[in-house]
């Protein structure tokens, strides 16, 4: 087991790969994932096997990460966030092994509201947004932002606040 020092309570099994100034609070479960450097890991967190999590991700507390997600860089995950990676689970399946892992994958510089739900089979696009409590049961695709039970489509941002402070800025000349 990784100790981590000052952190009472983490369970950070030896193969886990941590990168460079890797965050860890009290009461985080960690096995067989990867953690990419300047990454934060909130309390009460859960992070399984064969997960990847690129660089500078915030994970927040109460978040259960299951075996088959990736997460890019720069990504946000907020409090209680899940992710689901069979599509049909049943005590027989994780009895008996007989279900399909189906992977997740979150493109960089996506934020994940607190409360969602990411069902399995899918990916979020770059930049995308999924509002609070959100149930993600398809595609998003990049920079859309999602909300509701089932997740659905409430707008595309065409334009960073950069590209709209510069327009703003040529019609002023």
């Amino acid at each position: 087991m990784i100790e981590i020092p000052g952190r009472r309570f983490v369970n950070v099994a030896d193969d886990v790969k941590l990168g460079r100034d890797v965050a860890i609070f009290e009461f985080v479960n960690l096995y067989g994932c990867e953690i990419g450097d300047e990454s934060r890991i909130g309390t009460f967190v859960e992070i399984q096997r064969d997960v990847v999590v690129g660089r500078r991700v915030r994970i927040q507390s109460h978040t259960f990460i299951c075996s088959g997600v990736r997460i890019e860089d720069d990504v946000f995950v907020g409090h209680n966030v899940t992710f689901i990676n069979d599509r049909h689970p049943s005590a027989e399946g994780a009895r008996t092994g007989a279900w399909t892992l189906e992977p997740t994958v979150v493109r960089t510089g996506v934020s994940i509201g607190s409360g969602a739900v990411i069902l399995c089979g899918l990916t979020i696009g770059e930049r995308a947004r999924i509002g609070a409590g959100a149930v993600v049961t398809h595609d998003v695709p990049p920079d859309a932002t999602v909300a509701g039970v089932p997740a659905e489509e409430l707008r595309t941002r065409t334009r960073t606040n950069d590209e709209r402070r510069t327009t703003n800025d040529e019609r002023s000349e």
